[in-house]
């Protein structure tokens, strides 16, 4: 019964953080136009097959609608997947010559915003009533050695199944970074990436949730396998989606110290066991999420490149200073208080100032007692931690 109720809360805050409708649909566009325009007869990388793909939030189906109408992030990879090595290239050759393609594609397509160049990435702006920035990664396959070392270390490291393991690394990418030292000169020493590998990682973890994917299949009255993941929407997917809303709340004024989404998203999918709603995953995956954070470095290795630590700024200079293992501890026992409040008291003015406090989502209070059938009474609100002032913070 408390599930229940809580999971009718969550709904109404999930529904708050989904992106508009058709918010995907026209993301995925936009990266296949950009696919098309390399495939163009007059395109220079035509002749090394381009593949354009989406990574980060919007691959795995768990972004949130920015606050303040910011822009919506895209994350995409760009790899020319035949007759460049790092042999034959530099990481600087690589990255213009996407860049000067990427130009063209902007002019072609009027968008107004310069093509800026970032440290691994090409920035494009969109304006056209959903507004996007696009960061496209160029990227190379692995070399068939260190896909090899790859995959032997996820075997090892993560027990991941050697079929598995070996499809996985199978889409290493090495890509361009220009604070290389090397970055000028050919090289064998590029920055690994695997986005595709950590996204198919990422669904052995949702896999786990079986019998709410049946019901899924029996609701689209078709395989999952055929769905992109924002149309699987497991509990896994929404509690990710509510955990970061819950981190850029508390650190909105603190950007430079908040965890970063990859370390929340990979621990969560490491606590995930596959309930099948979204209150269990929630509560379950917040009081276990921190086991999965090492003793030693790596502290949160990439499930899909066991030696790259997610969490490597938190021991460099600048981590250091910015407190950045000191705020994920504060972020997460704040954020158990405000969830449990949330999902386990029994007081509707409880339940509005944690979903207020905590995310910046105001409930109809009308609503929240009409659906939950329980009375709102006024009781004194859990405190807040002062991300500016780590200390003992509150009390529960």
């Amino acid at each position: 019964m408390l599930n229940s109720r809580s999971n009718l809360v969550l709904k109404k805050i999930l529904e708050k953080l989904e992106l508009p409708e058709g918010a995907y649909e026209k993301a995925e566009k936009r990266y296949n136009d950009i696919g098309e325009w390399l495939h163009r007869p007059e395109s220079s990388c035509l002749t090394f097959d381009p593949l354009v793909f989406s990574q980060g939030s919007f691959r795995l189906g768990t972004a949130i609608k920015p606050e303040d109408e910011e822009e919506y992030d895209l994350d995409m990879g760009c790899k020319l997947r035949d007759g460049l090595t790092k042999d034959v290239v530099t990481q600087k050759q690589l990255k213009e010559l996407l860049g000067r393609e990427l130009e063209l594609y902007r002019k072609a397509r009027n968008i107004k915003e310069k093509l800026s160049e970032k440290k691994r990435c090409w920035r494009l702006d969109y304006a056209d009533g959903l507004s996007f920035h696009m960061d496209i990664v160029p990227c190379i396959p692995e070399s068939d050695t260190r896909r090899e070392v790859l995959k032997d270390r996820m075997v090892e490291a993560t027990r991941l199944d050697d079929r598995l393991a070996s499809d996985v690394s199978d889409l290493a990418v090495s890509i361009t970074d220009n604070t290389d030292a090397a970055y000028s000169v050919k090289t064998n020493d590029w920055r690994v990436s695997n986005p595709e590998g950590y996204a198919r990682w990422f669904e052995t973890r949702m896999r786990k949730a079986e019998i709410f994917l049946a019901e899924r299949e029996a609701v689209f009255k078709a395989s999952i396998n055929t769905l992109p993941y924002y149309r699987w929407k497991t509990p896994l997917q929404s509690v990710i989606q509510l955990l970061k809303r819950h981190r850029d709340t508390m650190f909105k004024e603190n950007e430079d110290s908040k965890p970063i989404s990859v370390i929340i998203t990979t621990l969560a999918g490491r606590a995930y066991k596959g309930e099948g709603d979204v209150a269990s995953a929630l509560i379950n995956i917040l009081s276990a999420m921190d086991e999965y954070i090492n003793q030693s470095v790596p502290l949160v290795p990439n499930p899909v490149n066991p030696d790259e630590d997610f969490a490597d700024k938190w021991y460099s200079e600048e981590g250091r200073l910015l407190k950045l293992r000191e705020s994920f501890s504060m972020w997460l026992i704040q954020a158990r208080a405000d969830f449990s409040a949330i999902c386990s008291i029994d007081n509707g003015q409880i339940i509005l100032d944690a979903a207020e406090r905590g995310l910046s989502i105001n409930l109809d209070r009308a609503t929240v007692e009409r659906d939950l059938g329980i009375a709102t009474a006024y009781v004194s609100p859990i405190s807040h931690i002062d991300t500016s002032n780590p200390k003992p913070w509150f009390k529960l």
